[in-house]
């Protein structure tokens, strides 16, 4: 091992730059759809030692000193975020003839934006560098805090987060619920970096020790929550989860429309599955409803037709307002509740809209350089102001969150006295079976643990789902399926702490790592001098 630190630390020039790249790359294995975690133990120890070897010209300022390590940071970041999203572009490739262009944009603009955040990552490591363990924590740190940067500036896009690699099942998932992603996000880097001390052996006792500690708390843990008796369920609901599958070539095409509806209406309607009860609430996917209700009243009719008494229907839809003119109109990506008659009871925008996908940033401006919306569809949408829950049969309050709105934890911190279920509608179809769909789902999951609360998830083509408060998937269907699944859901909080002890405790551990991390620094310095 130590051979092998030895030539990492003193590669130079191109070659650091391709093994900064490969090390990040191959962390992308530890993500879904691969959860193969154990990639990450060779990931961050090789980057620890590129960033023993990052030194600079000794007359270089302070700035100019932490140059290489910020080069090895983007580079490792750039080969991360390549390899785990290059499947964006493929949302370009549903309407090839108008966005084709945008392809090398896409694959390669946002990894390397996003890169950024991971030199930022090892540029503040490199400020508590030290020899041994000290380095490590220092690493945790900067990872922390980067994710955390990540999941809000320039509209956040906190997109496979270090920390989800070391929860690949619902074991290794509980963890979340006490300490959130920002304490999952640095102790997972700290765990991940420790086999870096196997090559000079300083502190090695001391992280093997911690390593085994930590691992043993992730692990038990889990064991204890999923193995615990749960609370009764006060409450219950049987739902119906439709996945249309629709082609996205054909979503908009007024001569398909009536037909995506009626099989809609076909699948909600026909009779439940054995030993399932008739259910009270059925879920359709993001903007499922092929035309706006505006221009079609008639289908809200056929819709109050196809429920029986006391059902409910929640449908992604896109909503309009009618302004004086067509131009005036504003249109909303939302999720609606209808009852029984046919009538549209309660409604919810999406408040937190894909840049460039659903609306154009600084539009004004880019569209003097001829940028365009690129992929939602027909319209331009406007954010919502504020979410709230929808009460569906039983008295149960649900709160929904649309696509990726569900990847943010902070914006699915729910309060505990107003919602007892989240929602999750959305419409993957554009990244086809690629790993996508299935990161998607996996932060979605997440959403459920940290909360406590059981998830329902409805997607166009899939992984539309159950998951109860721990994380465990009750049903589902894959991607591209086409069907319903029926499902009894016992409404059971699950709590370990709320939103703010989980974002105190995981900032605790950044806190706790950053003065071990700084002690180490300024007592080698002293040694030093």
């Amino acid at each position: 091992m130590q051979r092998l630190s030895g030539r990492i630390i003193l590669l130079w020039g191109w070659r650091r730059s391709l093994v900064a790249f490969l090390a990040g790359a191959l962390a992308v294995l530890a993500q879904a759809p691969y959860d193969f975690f154990a990639a990450c133990f060779v990931s961050f120890p090789v980057l620890v030692w590129l960033i023993d070897g990052a030194t600079a010209e000794p007359s270089a300022g302070w700035l100019g000193r932490l140059r290489p390590v910020f080069a090895v940071g983007w580079w490792f970041g750039f080969g991360y975020f390549l390899a785990g999203l290059w499947w964006i572009g493929g949302a370009l490739l549903v309407e090839a003839d108008s966005f084709a262009w945008a392809l090398p944009f896409a694959v390669l603009g946002i990894p390397l934006m996003l890169a950024f955040f991971y030199g930022f990552a090892t540029a503040v490591a490199r400020l508590l560098w030290s020899s041994g363990i000290g380095r490590i924590a220092a690493l945790a740190v900067g990872f922390g805090l980067a994710e955390w940067l990540r999941g809000f500036l320039f509209t956040g896009f906190p997109w496979n987060a270090v920390g989800y690699a070391a929860m690949p099942v619902p074991l290794l998932m509980q963890s979340v619920s006490a300490v959130g992603m920002v304490g999952m996000n640095a102790l997972a880097v700290f765990v991940f970096a420790l086999p870096a001390l196997l090559a000079d052996r300083r502190h090695l006792a001391v992280g093997g020790a911690l390593f085994v500690l930590i691992a043993a708390a992730h692990v038990g843990f889990g064991y204890v929550r999923l193995t615990q008796k749960a609370e009764p369920a006060t409450q219950s609901l049987d739902v119906r989860i439709v996945q249309p599958n629709v082609d996205l070539a054909e979503k908009w095409d007024a001569s398909v429309r009536d037909r995506i509806f009626s099989d809609l209406v076909a699948l909600s309607t026909k009779a439940p599955e054995p030993d399932h009860a008739r259910p009270q609430l059925v879920l359709w996917p993001e903007t499922s409803v092929p035309f706006l209700f505006t221009e079609r009243p008639e289908a809200l009719t056929a819709i109050g037709d196809m429920l029986d008494e006391g059902q409910m229907l929640l449908a992604g839809i896109v909503r309009e307002e009618p302004g004086a003119t067509a131009a005036d109109s504003r249109y909303y990506n939302s999720v609606v509740a209808i009852n029984d008659g046919g009538e549209i009871v309660d409604a919810v925008d999406k408040v937190h809209l894909v840049p460039f996908g659903e609306y154009l940033p600084f539009s004004d401006l880019l569209r003097r350089f001829g940028l365009v919306q690129l992929v939602a569809g027909p319209m331009v949408f406007s954010a919502g102001n504020e979410r709230h829950s929808i009460q569906v049969p039983g008295g149960i309050r649900a709160l929904p969150f649309i696509c990726y709105e569900v990847i943010f934890p902070e914006l699915v911190a729910v309060d505990a006295a107003s919602t007892q279920l989240i929602v999750n509608v959305t419409n993957d179809a554009w990244f086809g079976d690629t790993p996508g769909p299935y990161q998607h789902f996996r932060q979605a999951q997440l959403r459920a643990v940290e909360n406590g609360l059981p998830l329902l998830r409805a997607a166009n083509n899939g992984i539309s789902a159950v998951v109860d408060a721990n994380g465990r998937i009750v049903d589902a269907l894959g991607v591209n399926a086409h069907g319903t699944m029926d499902i009894h859901v016992p409404i059971a909080r699950q709590t370990v702490a709320t939103a703010n002890q989980r974002r105190v405790n995981g900032f605790l551990i950044m806190v706790l790592l950053a003065l071990v991390a700084a002690s180490l620094n300024v007592r080698q310095r002293l040694r030093m001098n």
